[in-house]
């Protein structure tokens, strides 16, 4: 998931693909009333029917060919999933270089991709935590 207005993500690698456990993912990542855009695969049907959550869809397929909506007409196309896919190519990328991940291994792979996208900016404070210098010591200028 990607949070629009944070723009955090959360990914969790899951055992199937079923409604049960994508439910779960979106429980753990979202709040109740949160609005949730996917495109109009049967896996996310029971999405906007738990927790008072609203679900829009847009339609990759068929004769529409839909990426994006203007839901309130305001010009600016707000429903779309295009971020999580660009995402998907983005960990595709960062996995590349290892020629292979065992599934066993997968969900660290993943938590890795997703702290180094969730950091906005290196600061000194990380760069101690980091190297496991006290917050007492100083760098030299």
């Amino acid at each position: 998931m990607v949070g629009r207005e944070s723009a955090e993500v959360r990914l969790d690698v899951i055992e199937t693909a079923s409604m049960v456990e994508l439910d779960d993912a979106v429980d753990n990542a979202c709040l109740e009333g949160t609005t949730v855009n996917t495109d109009e695969w049967s896996g996310y049907n029971r999405i906007g029917k738990r927790h008072g959550r609203v679900h829009r869809t847009v339609d990759h397929s068929g004769p529409k060919w839909t990426w994006a909506l203007d839901v309130d007409g305001d010009g600016v196309r707000e429903v779309h999933c295009n971020t999580l896919e660009g995402l998907w190519t983005g960990l595709r990328n960062f996995l590349r270089p290892f020629r292979g991940v065992s599934k066993w291994f997968l969900a660290e792979y993943v938590a890795v991709f997703q702290w180094g996208y969730n950091l906005k900016r290196v600061s000194d404070e990380f760069m101690r935590v980091l190297l496991g210098i006290p917050s007492s010591t100083c760098f030299p200028s």
